[in-house]
């Protein structure tokens, strides 16, 4: 899904930007979830240094030079100054503000230099995360002709929780904590798969042999007696009591 994202952005974007874009948000995630608070903040700030980049290409045609100070000051100022009826609110004020918002925490929250004091902490990363999420989802909206809606499941598709108990080899899931049980290593592989989901083969693919031969009575129960899990007839998806489940009982560490 990162292709067709950086596709449709490097179509009507310079391309070195999308991929610094990609590659802050792709980082800026995974150091997140492997707890590296610190560094999750740094290559948030990465992303925003592209973000603000690709805005001033998007309204006037060139950017700032890669390793030229931004004045970010200047970029948020003339973005509001332009006209509404040329340009959307968006493009004008809200993915300004809000990569303002990232770029002072990483900036001025001792994220990456010292300042006073304070320590990154999940509350920051939190938000950071959440936010970056929402920028990328803007630009796919904006540069694919797609709905709001429609661009948060892409920017999902891509933004998959990395997390350590599993590890990705091509698209086979290999949970590293063979001690659980059929149902939780199932939750476990849903949870990394999110709103992608797999298939009964996918999931029969990845488990443990000696899991296999109860397997559909396994996600069955995980359906209609738990609800953590939701079947639409081809796939099964995790629901938000699942992802509760995964994340309060700590399949998530190895």
């Amino acid at each position: 899904m990162r292709k067709t994202i950086r596709s449709g952005l490097a179509a009507k974007l310079d391309a070195k930007l999308v991929d610094e874009l990609l590659d802050g948000h792709e980082e800026a995630k995974r150091n997140c979830w492997l707890g590296g608070l610190r560094l999750s903040a740094v290559e948030a700030g990465r992303f925003c240094e592209a973000a603000f980049r690709l805005l001033e290409q998007a309204v006037t045609g060139s950017y700032t030079p890669i390793g030229k100070q931004l004045n970010t000051d200047k970029i948020i100022s003339d973005l509001a100054k332009l006209p509404s009826a040329s340009f959307s609110d968006s493009i004008r004020i809200h993915i300004p503000r809000a990569l303002r918002v990232v770029y002072d925490i990483r900036n001025k929250r001792d994220a990456a230099h010292l300042a006073d004091g304070i320590d990154p902490n999940l509350q920051d990363a939190t938000l950071v995360v959440s936010v970056i999420d929402w920028v990328l989802a803007e630009f796919v909206r904006l540069y694919h002709n797609v709905t709001a809606d429609e661009a948060q499941d892409i920017v999902q598709s891509i933004a998959t929780r990395v997390i350590p108990a599993v590890e990705d080899f091509r698209g086979f899931l290999k949970v590293l904590n063979p001690s659980l049980k059929a149902s939780e290593y199932s939750l476990l592989l849903l949870y990394q798969r999110d709103r992608e989901g797999a298939t009964l083969d996918e999931i029969d693919s990845w488990v443990q042999p000696k899991m296999r031969p109860n397997l559909r009575r396994t996600l069955g129960h995980l359906v209609h007696a738990k609800s953590y899990l939701h079947y639409d007839g081809t796939r099964y998806f995790i629901t938000i009591s699942g992802r509760r489940v995964v994340e309060q009982q700590g399949f998530i560490s190895n």
